[in-house]
């Protein structure tokens, strides 16, 4: 489409043919008086604002030089409070709720047939009285399962029933694909054992963070007691000195999220010999994975680390972390004191939510959880239609050429890697919407009066599932998101980027909103999305969705000069006093912004077929594109939430990723920013990537 989006379904106008017959000499019937000719409807108007974007939220005092942010959305962040439900707000909170709403009224309908699988289990979840009156009844043989295992050498059993029932140990294990096979699944696993955030929760000399471990110490002792359990302020900080001698061998997230330091593949033997005392087969066979012979390791010394640290363990402070875990992991669906007080520590304590969510929500994403696909069907089949797909393909094929032209151009890439990196983009499997086959789920029993028993077998059900993957082809067609997702991801070993339907929806996507709004919020979207396959992670994956080395030297001396610049301008960002973004933590991301509004602004300007971009309401296009991008990252968040996310998410905050513009030469242009304001670079300081 030469201007993308201007509509979605066009009303067609047929005009009819006339014949001329023979003029008969019989008489003629009197000519009828002439229908009124209905007016023509009128056009419909974007949902928000006069063109896509609410220039009600911004603030105009600020220069858009100096803060982009304030000056794109300054009002509404200082007119919108967060609800006492959530940590943050902002765009995406708002189409998450709207999400839940939808699928409430589907689920509800739904229930409203008595065999409804369902409606049993949102009805299981909203009964807390049933709940509460059967305490921990139904827990309790899981309880002394844990319990009863005094012999270290059981240990691996246990963990390995642990994960069945999707409690969390000292080992992640999963399956996934072979990064350097990608053709396979294959047995992985990874570090774990902590029930902070982060390694550096424990370790970091930080007062806030000494406060957060001290109000751990105290959750653990209040689940230990109204578990019945004595002895619990003592078992608790047993619990802490254990978990932290564990995240003093975690590797650091930075680390963790490197593709070539954590792709590391061992036979069961190798793994025995590096990570001693801890009977790795044992726990294999018990998990249902008898047959594996070979595994993928992300961090090795952290595995033998923790294998040591449990070899010397008393066995009592094992057990007693995940008693702790399995009542925390449960306890939406355990006695309502359970409930609150997991709320209170990882709800208000981590992240300063004063308030849970409604019942119903939760019910909404317990169901979801539980019958993903089932409800899923009925959401798309409502809110999703043909015509958003097809309009949403459409935007998707323009960023993906302007990716490509992207390529063409660059001057620091040579040919050979130059041609490879456009077989990459040839090959890209893009999903819409919802996935192309649903899965299965009669299989799961659920009922309509046994909340935890519902939970417990969703969680073997989904946990057989995915071991059962292991020797079979790959299966192309699964999501990792469903349909109510307000998000987007990129795979790498799959060489696909998905966009989930609730995401296509203002203010990222709306077919009536000006075309450059929509090229600046999903369109900068999707660009991020592409570009993940060219971050400084995704890069790393060739055209099949392999891990190879296929760029040359001197290809990626000039992409690391070029990140290494990106890594430096974020870490300078300090938005919360002392505590910095960490800019190798949020590389991917931000070159996934950098790079995607980079993109997405080249396949706006080629939409326009050379032709200038209206001025509405005294808006160039360029400035209404740039203002989409800023409108979907209106956000805010409460202080612990930042804190912690600062700490943890590989995401820039919402005022940093608004902030990218900085690097761009045309939205300089747009709002003649000059030297001297707070976000002016000089272009030889602007950081280009793709």
């Amino acid at each position: 489409m030469k201007r993308l989006l201007s509509v979605l379904a066009a009303t067609t106008i047929l005009a009819g043919c006339a014949t001329t017959a023979p003029v008969e000499t019989a008489e003629v019937a009197p000519v009828a008086a002439a229908e009124p000719v209905p007016a023509a409807a009128p056009a419909p108007k974007a949902e928000i604002g006069a063109y896509g974007f609410d220039a009600a939220g911004m603030d105009t005092a600020v220069q858009p030089g100096d803060n982009f942010f304030e000056y794109a959305s300054g009002t509404w962040a200082k007119n919108t409070p967060i609800p006492a439900d959530k940590s943050g707000y902002g765009m995406f909170t708002v189409l998450d709720d709207l999400s839940k709403q939808r699928t409430r009224g589907l689920i509800e309908e739904a229930a409203k047939d008595p065999n409804s699988r369902i409606g049993a289990v949102y009805a299981s979840f909203m009964d807390q009285a049933a709940i509460d009156a059967k305490g921990l009844a139904p827990i309790k043989p899981w309880l002394d399962t844990i319990k009863g295992t005094t012999s270290r050498a059981a240990l691996p059993t246990l963990f390995a029933e642990a994960a069945k029932n999707g409690v969390r140990t000292p080992f992640a294990a999963y399956v996934g694909q072979d990064d350097k096979a990608p053709e396979n699944y294959i047995l992985s696993m990874g570090q774990s054992g902590i029930g902070l955030p982060d390694r550096d929760y424990y370790l970091k000399d930080d007062a806030k963070l000494a406060d957060i471990r001290a109000k751990y110490v105290a959750h653990l002792t209040n689940v230990m007691t109204l578990a019945g359990e004595p002895n619990a302020a003592a078992r608790a900080q047993a619990i802490l000195a254990f978990e932290t001698e564990i995240a003093k061998v975690h590797w650091t997230r930075v680390d963790s999220r490197d593709a070539t330091k954590t792709y590391n593949k061992f036979t069961v033997a190798q793994l025995a010999k590096t990570a001693p005392g801890f009977d790795f087969s044992r726990m294999f066979a018990a998990a249902g994975a008898n047959g594996v012979n070979e595994l993928l390791v992300a961090q090795p010394s952290a595995i033998t680390g923790i294998a040591r640290i449990l070899a010397r363990a008393p066995m009592s402070v094992i057990r007693d972390q995940l008693l702790v875990r399995s009542l925390d992991g449960y306890a939406a669906v355990l006695p309502s004191a359970f409930d609150k007080e997991n709320f209170a520590f990882f709800g208000t304590t981590l992240s300063g939510t004063p308030e849970q969510e409604a019942r119903w929500k939760r019910a909404v994403s317990f169901t979801t959880g539980t019958l993903q696909d089932d409800v899923s069907k009925l959401y798309v089949a409502k809110y999703f239609p043909p015509e958003t797909k097809a309009a949403a393909d459409e935007l998707v094929k323009n960023v993906v050429e302007a990716m490509g032209r992207r390529i063409d151009g660059l001057t620091w890439m040579a040919p050979a890697t130059k041609a490879r990196a456009r077989a990459k983009l040839a090959n890209f499997n893009t999903k819409i919407g919802y996935p192309s086959q649903w899965r299965d789920m009669s299989g799961l029993a659920v009922a309509g009066d046994d909340a935890f028993g519902n939970a417990l077998r969703s969680r073997r059900f989904e946990y057989a599932y995915d071991i059962n993957k292991l020797g079979k082809p790959i299966y192309k067609w699964e999501w990792g998101m469903t349909p109510m997702t307000i998000n987007a991801y990129a795979n790498f070993s799959m060489s696909e980027i998905v966009f989930p339907a609730a995401i296509l929806q203002p203010p990222f996507f709306d077919p009536n909103a000006d075309p450059a709004l929509n090229y600046g919020g999903i369109g900068a979207v999707i660009g991020h999305e592409i570009s993940h396959h060219f971050d400084d992670q995704g890069s790393k994956y060739d055209e099949y969705g392999r891990l190879a080395d296929w760029w040359t030297a001197d290809d990626l001396k000039a992409f690391n000069a070029a990140t290494a610049q990106l890594v430096a301008q974020y870490n300078a960002y300090e938005p919360l006093p002392g505590q910095h973004v960490n800019g190798q933590l949020t590389l991917g991301e931000n070159i996934g912004d950098l790079a995607g509004l980079t993109v997405a602004y080249d396949a706006y300007k080629h939409s326009l077929g050379g032709a200038a971009a209206p001025v509405l309401d005294g808006t160039t296009g360029d400035q209404r594109f740039y203002l989409g991008w800023a409108q979907v990252w209106r956000n805010k968040l409460r202080e612990p939430a930042l804190r912690q996310r600062l700490l943890t998410d590989p995401h820039s905050p919402a005022e940093q990723r608004v902030s990218v513009v900085r690097n761009l030469d045309p939205w300089y242009n747009a709002f003649n920013v000059q030297a001297g304001q707070k976000l002016y670079l000089a272009p030889a300081q602007r950081v280009r990537v793709w």
